[in-house]
């Protein structure tokens, strides 16, 4: 059985997802604190989750991942989404696509402009860097020392070599690294992997440190509300094991439960916007309009082709002979399908000539299916997905009870700005250009979904609807700034709260343009910078007294 906690630590950190991982690695270095990591779910023992395919099996299990779903959606002709977010040592990244993604120098920029110092792309290209370990080693843009590794797909497929140069031939060239600053262009991606196995956030940092005595690991604890004194938060209730506890901070609560999570716990301890605490009775402890809202996602809108004359997983996973063989070359080599991250080949565009930057992502994969947990097509087919990277639209996140166990509302309001809509339509047009190309010509391809027959503007935003779907990244629920929506400062403390910070997706104040999981590292990175640097300004700790077991 775990140890349980002890009644008092230093830093208290709620949710041991990327950011909460590498915060506990980066504040138990100092040998004269105590930190307890907080995780509602398990422990990353269950095999599925280092095999890289084993995403399939990871999303939609309650042993790993929320099963959140989102409210019925207008922009989405009222489909509600499943919204997976990790529930287990690692959070999220034991369950994504593994892509190592930092987005645009313009993104950082534009966050330091909107009256955050500190966070523009010089000041955050170091912390990238620091955390870093590219298989290629050190350079002016990868760091070669550090915990998150970051290496090359061990696949070849010859439909999307044939994409990529499709996209040349459209006008988006051929690159070899997306993580430059400016990441416009084709290219293959590289993944967060070691030697084909997937590389989470749990092995990075916190494998290595799992017997410092001032860090203790608590799994299988749900986080409740936090309690606030004199304007202060100094502790937190939790439920572990059918026992309720409270634990209290010395120094500092840092949230790093998501942005899902961490929005919803401030909402529960009587954090947030007034109409959301009133209608449920709650007494507002401390009024911030913003928790919850500003959320912001990646719409995915996934076109599938039917082609001919090249191999694609569908056929090849089809038959038991192929499964076999899949089985024995990850076996023997790590390598093959079953080491694949979900998106191989992506690329960055312009939706139109007015971008004045890559505003589309596209994640190419040689396979197709209805939706995600159903079976591949019995027909060869690949798949471009085309995703808006800076959407206007917004939605929120709101608790409907005060039981921890009750899900969420999660709105994410897909498609309700017209600028959205007009992207959208764009993203389809620019697709079967791409597939048009003479490079793809000779696998006759045909167009699947939504189909040849969307033509008029209409159709094209009618279809963006009925075709798009999360990519998983939502953000910025607890935005970063100094208006009246902003939930925390630059330096991620709650605006009106001594003794707490957000340390993840959601403070976010606009999206990054690409994948999110490598980002919430860099915020961490930063967020263990600050936390330190505060620290020494204030009287120091008492010195740990007892040995903390993980």
């Amino acid at each position: 059985m775990a140890q349980p906690p002890l009644e008092c630590y230093d830093y208290l950190i709620v949710g041991a997802g990327p950011a909460g991982c590498l915060l506990a690695n980066r504040l138990s270095a100092d040998p004269g604190v105590s930190v307890l990591l907080i995780e509602a779910g398990g422990r990353d023992n269950y095999p599925w989750i280092h095999i890289p395919v084993g995403y399939l099996y990871c999303i939609g299990n309650p042993r790993t991942d929320w099963c959140y779903s989102t409210e019925s959606d207008p922009g989405l002709h009222g489909r509600s989404l499943k919204y997976p977010r990790g529930r287990v040592l690692g959070g999220s990244s034991s369950i994504n696509g593994m892509i190592y993604m930092r987005g645009q120098a313009a993104d950082y920029d534009g966050w330091a402009a909107a009256g955050n110092p500190g966070w523009a792309w010089r000041d955050v290209l170091t912390l990238f860097k620091r955390s870093e370990n590219h298989f290629a080693g050190g350079s002016e843009l990868h760091g070669g020392t550090g915990e998150w590794r970051v290496e090359r797909q061990r696949l070849s497929w010859d439909i999307l070599e044939a994409f990529r140069q499709a996209a040349a031939q459209t006008g988006i060239t051929s690159i070899d690294d997306f993580n430059g600053g400016d990441n416009e262009g084709c290219s293959y991606f590289q993944v967060n992997q070691k030697r084909g196995v997937r590389w989470n956030a749990s092995k990075a940092f916190l494998r290595g440190i799992r017997q410092r005595p001032n860090l203790h690991v608590l799994t299988g604890a749900e986080a409740e509300r936090l309690e606030l004194d004199g304007g202060r938060a100094n502790a937190l209730h939790l439920r572990w094991q059918g026992r309720a506890l409270r634990v209290s901070a010395r120094r500092e609560i840092i949230l790093c439960a998501g942005a899902i999570g961490s929005p919803v716990l401030l909402q529960r301890s009587g954090i947030g916007p007034r109409p959301v605490l009133e209608r449920l009775g709650l007494g507002v402890k401390h009024e911030l309009p913003g928790v919850g809202e500003n959320l912001q996602d990646h719409l995915q809108l996934r076109l599938i082709y039917r082609v001919s004359g090249v191999k694609t997983l569908n056929r090849i996973a089809a038959s038991a002979w192929g499964k076999l063989g899949m089985g024995l070359e990850y076996l023997f080599n790590r390598s093959g399908p079953l080491a694949m991250a979900p998106s191989q080949l992506g690329a960055f565009a312009r939706s139109s000539p007015e971008q004045l930057r890559a505003n589309l992502q596209y994640h190419v994969q040689p396979l197709s299916l209805e939706r995600f947990g159903e079976p591949l097509h019995d027909f060869p087919a690949f798949t471009a997905s085309v995703c808006n990277l800076r959407p206007y639209s917004r939605g929120r996140v709101t608790i409907t009870s005060m039981d921890a166990s009750v899900a969420p509302s999660i709105m994410p309001n897909y498609l309700s700005d017209s600028r959205d809509l007009q992207v959208a339509a764009d993203a389809i047009r620019l697709t079967r250009r791409i597939v048009a190309a003479p490079a793809l010509a000779g696998y006759r391809p045909e167009e699947y979904k939504p189909g040849p027959e969307y033509r008029s503007e209409e159709d094209l935003q009618r279809a963006a609807g009925e075709i798009g779907t999360t990519i998983f990244h939502p953000v910025g629920t607890c935005a970063m700034g100094q208006g009246r929506e902003a939930v925390v400062d630059a330096r991620l403390r709650v605006h009106g709260i001594a003794g707490l910070r957000v340390v993840d997706a959601s403070i976010m104040p606009s999206i990054t343009s690409g994948n999110t999981c490598s980002p919430v590292l860099m915020i961490a990175e930063k967020a263990a910078q600050m936390i330190t640097e505060d620290a020494r300004r204030q009287v120091p700790a008492p010195a740990v007294r007892e040995a903390l077991v993980s």
